[in-house]
């Protein structure tokens, strides 16, 4: 990607600010009546079923916002400001009722690629640089239209309109402008934006804010959650909405608001920021300090924007019904998807093998692997058939070594990924199983070359049988079985979704597999035999004697006396026929683990119909 960039024809300031002068089409969102409700399970009553309730989050909230208008919604923590938003960008599950629309109608495909959408805590791939994390970004998101060498030129743009120039080669740090930038590569005629200032000092505040006016005046439609922003940043806000737990105490101008409350008889006893006051009201403390309860504040506070705001803002927002934007000559007959399979699928493994080049080659994964297989040489020193105790105990040894290895190694892929894949999978940039397979791939090279590396020092250093054959027989053999626990990682981690809790059932698995593998109990009983069936263990132990061991070879079992290798206890329990059943078995788990882990992802990220 590097060469890419260097081949670029460079833009000078204005080409990049001009990108943004205008949005790609401008959006009216309408909101009202909003309601949403979540379910609550109280407890059993006595002789009773329990009684399923639900909880109202917001409780008919209206408004509306047109191109060139910056809302932001306002409240305490806890008053329903960030679900509102995440229902307006129709991110947001359950039992969601109310009319939303935009341009007058629904959320489509078509408005999802208009449509940008950053969080609080925007999640980013930590190891890529700021121009990285952009290009691979642009290269996803924006059409085939759009030649490759454009997109990589609209990202070099976004990094001149956000002031990133100078850390453009730096790994991402902070998440916010990365994360803007992202969305701004789509040049999005709807933004979103949750608390975009939270943690800040005052002038990066102020900075961003500013930006985000500027985006706007380009004809976009912005909304935000903030928490307590300062005077300066308040009325830079065209559009307010104060919040108080679900309900709605105003919306309208930003610059009207303190004109508003004083003609319902609330005013600040002194000159205070209006922010502070309206988060005051909103928590039910009146500006004079009086003791009044609070609950029945924020219940007249309810009850006066019935009485006074809300039929003004329906009837406002009723004003523009047909007033919409005309639709464009591209704005038609569009798929849900930007670019085909194998561009997302290129792209996505160029940029797992970018980000996991520091995970895979981790120096003290390299050395764990390393002194085990010199510490397993060592032990195993040049042993030899007449001690088949040991040669098989080293068989079974890291054949267990190497399925709990990558099992763990795997068991943390899609937890740690959960909020990238639930982010990106919303804004439409990739279809699942793209992704799914460049994961998969991507691990291969870690996966395949330790324990290659692991078998070379062991295999000769124990004196293994020394015949080409055999090795490679024995290298297949732990390969296929490393993959399949991998597959089984994946699955747990998937399903389960919590790395604590998928590490202690993998650790369960495991070690029910390794019981049941063979070597430690020969005769289990039969109403518990069934387990060998499923073990990975057993068929990897099975394989790996049978790379050493053939039917009719014998092993000195005494003084001048020979005994036959199929006869020995740890062999016989496991047998040495059926390695073509074996394969097919590990085949199987090798695809089904797989397929398991990719149908628990499908519930992640789904844009909510």
């Amino acid at each position: 990607m590097a060469a890419d960039l260097e081949a670029q024809p460079q833009m000078t300031e204005t080409d990049g600010l001009a990108i943004f002068d205008k949005a790609n089409r401008p959006v009216i969102l309408k909101f009202e009546d909003v309601v949403y409700k979540i379910k609550s399970l109280k407890g059993v009553m006595l002789n009773k079923k329990p009684k399923s309730e639900g909880k109202l989050i917001l409780k008919g909230v209206t408004g509306f916002v047109k191109p060139g208008e910056m809302l932001a919604m306002l409240g305490p923590s806890g008053s329903g400001k960030t679900t509102l938003l995440m229902a307006l960008g129709s991110r947001l599950h359950g039992h969601l009722s109310g009319n939303i629309t935009y341009n007058g109608r629904p959320f489509t495909n078509q408005m999802n690629r208009n449509t940008g959408f950053v969080t609080q805590d925007d999640v980013l791939y930590e190891h890529l640089t700021v121009t990285e994390t952009l290009v691979y970004t642009a290269l996803l998101r924006l059409p085939n239209t759009m030649a490759k060498e454009h997109k990589i030129t609209h990202a070099e743009a976004v990094i001149r309109q956000l002031g990133l120039s100078k850390c453009k080669t730096s790994i991402i740090g902070g998440p916010l402008f990365e994360g803007i930038g992202q969305e701004m590569l789509i040049n999005p005629s709807l933004l979103f934006l949750d608390e975009p200032t939270s943690g800040l000092d005052s002038t990066t505040a102020q900075r961003i804010v500013s930006t985000l006016s500027e985006l706007a005046k380009g004809g976009r439609t912005l909304v935000m959650t903030i928490h307590q922003p300062s005077s300066r940043l308040f009325y830079m806000f065209d559009k307010v909405l104060l919040l108080s737990e679900g309900n709605p105490l105003y919306f309208g101008k930003g610059d009207e608001v303190m004109q508003c409350f004083s003609s319902l008889g609330y005013s600040p006893s002194i000159a205070m920021n209006p922010a502070d006051f309206l988060l005051d009201l909103a928590n039910g403390v009146l500006p004079d300090d009086s003791r009044e309860d609070q609950a029945a504040v924020k219940h007249a506070l309810v009850s006066a924007y019935k009485a006074n705001l809300s039929h003004q803002v329906k009837a406002e927002i009723h004003e523009h019904d047909g007033c919409y934007p005309h639709e464009g000559p591209h704005d038609k007959d569009l798929g849900q998807w930007a670019t085909t399979w194998c561009q997302q699928f290129s792209v996505l493994l160029r940029r797992g093998l970018k980000e996991r080049r520091h995970q895979s080659f981790d120096a003290l994964k390299i050395a764990q692997v390393l002194v085990v297989a010199a510490l397993s040489g060592l032990l195993w020193w040049h042993s030899s058939v007449s001690h088949l105790q040991d040669q098989v105990g080293l068989l079974f040894f890291y054949s267990g070594f190497w399925g709990f290895f990558s099992l763990f190694q795997a068991i943390f892929t899609f937890p740690q990924e959960r909020l990238m894949l639930a982010k990106e999978r919303s804004s439409g940039m990739y279809r699942l199983s793209s992704y799914f397979m460049s994961r998969v791939v991507s691990d291969l090279p870690m996966e395949l070359v330790l324990p290659t590396a692991f078998l070379v020092i062991v295999y000769w250093m124990a004196g293994l049988k020394p015949a080409a054959s055999s090795f490679f027989y024995n290298l297949f053999s732990l390969l296929l079985s490393v993959l399949v626990s991998q597959g089984l990682g994946l699955a747990l981690g998937a399903m389960v979704m919590d790395q604590k809790s998928a590490t202690i059932l993998g650790s369960v698995i495991m070690l029910s597999f390794l019981l049941a593998g063979g070597f430690y109990v020969q005769h289990v009983p039969d109403f518990i035999s069934w387990i060998k069936y499923l073990s990975i263990s057993q068929y990897t132990f099975k394989l790996l004697l049978g790379s050493q061991f053939k039917r009719g070879e014998s092993y000195p079992c005494g003084e001048s006396k020979l005994c036959m290798i199929e006869d020995f206890p740890s062999v016989k329990s496991v047998g040495l026929e059926g390695q073509l059943t074996a394969v097919a078995a590990l085949g199987i788990m090798l695809v089904g683990y797989r397929l398991i882990a990719y149908i628990a992802l499908m519930r992640i990220g789904v844009r909510p119909k």
